[in-house]
């Protein structure tokens, strides 16, 4: 069976997934929150500045390897700091279960306000959570917000198959699929099945309801990849794009679908197929008022054995934007580190495409993009990572002007450039400082695999190392102990 594996080094001892063709061995990706085409941010302490969880998926607990962390870093009028922050794992008082090895605990997160309390609240994934007999059964948890913020209060959202698929909680995505002003929760596992939990969650953990959505997979127990919540069409009502496979060849290359939101809820089934993309985000772009799909193809142009992927790639990674129409996905049009003067160049192995996010640094009504480019070389070190932040205009994305490339030999930024830093391991725009402007927030695998969170600002114009840390995991309360990965996985 052809196989493309991309490195994820994210969860390094859950190996890597199959992103072209092949079986799918889990790894971490993050979801799209309850975005409209604006992409909102997340306040779970309400005061008005968006604040960010980091995941440490790997972190060690009570000497447990890989029960999992994730840590909150509340925003402020100078970002995001070690010092204002919350770290939660299972043995937090208030969280459900229990910190076990292996749990992956924050695996996922996606956040809005569940409970309609005015305070975002994050649901967090726990995929490999033994429930009961069965290992890997996998556990979701809501975590509520309030004034201090995420303090470990939630409860527990059951499987309500769990003899039908493991890895509950594996794909998250949160949005008002339905235009009724309640956030909604679509959750995946290892099978076709997405179960979306209609707002009006309560301190017990039930719903407004749940409807089901079928997702083509490519055999028993791989589930979707990657699920991204926004509004395509306009219309007030989340859409949801499921980054999954194609079912024709037997091969099961990584194929995308568009499923839309309705009066009643999501389609019962996608209602449009798009282009390949493994990690995925939603947001106006070019200020029509329609949210448009970029999604990170970040593989090479063929397999290991020279087979050649069927569309949407390229040598060194691509990303594939779909405009967003009154009608769904319109246009597409592909992005490489050849495309116009994009910085860069198009190698084989680089990644670009390994991660993306949107938000508007300028304020100028469109939506810009950050690519991650975790595995680029620079300057003859292997896989230190880069970033490039592309800018969004009524053109759509601007790739002849106006861009930004970050590295950590990049002069302010935190840190030099090392082998396996994987720079660019999870991307975050958001703003942090309650300035209106989003600020860029970087992953990476640092010291082999510790992690770091990389805090860039905006200064109301583009992205800038005035003011730039790097956040580390001692800082933040997350133990070194087996390579934790912190900054692998941003609540989006």
């Amino acid at each position: 069976m052809h196989q493309h594996r991309h490195l994820r080094l994210a969860l390094a001892t859950a190996t890597a997934a199959a992103l072209t063709g092949g079986l799918l061995t889990f790894a971490a990706t993050t979801a799209t929150a309850a975005d409209s085409f604006k992409v909102a941010k997340a306040d779970f302490n309400g005061d008005g500045i968006g604040d960010v969880v980091a995941s440490a998926p790997v972190a060690t607990v009570s000497g447990r390897t890989g029960a999992g962390q994730i840590v909150a870093l509340y925003g402020s009028a100078s970002g995001v700091t070690s010092a204002k922050r919350t770290t939660i794992s299972q043995n937090t008082s208030g969280v459900p279960g229990t910190a076990e090895a292996g749990d992956y605990f924050g695996y996922v997160t996606a956040y809005a306000d569940f409970n309609g309390d005015g305070y975002d609240d994050l649901a967090v994934g726990t995929p490999y959570e033994k429930v009961g007999t069965d290992t890997d059964g996998g556990d979701l948890t809501i975590l509520w917000g309030s004034k201090s913020g995420l303090t470990g209060k939630g409860v527990n959202v059951k499987d309500p198959a769990p003899t039908s698929h493991d890895y509950w909680g594996s794909t998250l995505a949160a949005g008002d699929f339905d235009g009724d002003g309640k956030a909604d929760l679509a959750v995946g596992s290892g099978a076709s099945t997405i179960y979306v939990y209609k707002g009006g969650f309560t301190t017990t953990g039930t719903s407004g309801g749940r409807t089901t959505v079928k997702a083509p997979i490519m055999s028993s127990g791989i589930g979707p990849i990657n699920l991204t919540a926004g509004d395509v069409n306009g219309d007030g009502r989340t859409d949801l794009v499921v980054d999954g496979f194609e079912t024709k060849t037997g091969i099961g290359w990584n194929t995308n679908y568009y499923v839309p939101g309705t009066a009643s809820g999501l389609s019962a089934a996608p209602t449009k197929t798009l282009l390949p993309g493994t990690i995925t985000g939603i947001g106006d772009i070019n200020g029509d008022g329609y949210g448009d799909i970029v999604s990170g193809a970040g593989w090479d142009s063929k397999t290991s054995d020279g087979t050649p992927y069927p569309v949407g790639a390229a040598d060194g990674g691509k990303v594939n934007i779909t405009y967003g129409t009154a009608s769904g996905p319109g246009s597409t049009t592909g992005v490489t580190q050849n495309t116009g003067s994009v910085p860069g160049t198009s190698e084989k192995g680089d990644s670009f495409g390994w991660e993306i996010d949107l938000g508007d640094i300028n304020g100028d009504g469109y939506q810009d993009l950050v690519v991650a480019t975790a595995k680029e070389d620079i300057s003859g070190v292997t896989d230190a990572g880069m970033v490039t932040v592309l800018y969004g205009s009524a053109s759509g994305l601007n790739v002849s002007s106006g861009f930004q490339s970050f590295a950590q030999s990049t002069a302010g930024v935190p840190g030099t450039d090392e082998k396996n830093d994987l720079f660019g391991l999870d991307v975050k725009l958001d703003d942090v400082t309650g300035d209106g402007k989003a600020d860029l927030v970087v992953g990476s695998h640092e010291n082999s695999g510790d992690g770091s969170v990389t805090y860039l600002p905006s200064n109301g114009k583009k992205i800038t190392t005035t003011g730039s840390r790097a956040l580390s995991v001692t800082s933040v309360g997350v133990s070194t102990a087996g390579a934790p990965q912190l900054g692998a996985v941003f609540a989006n």
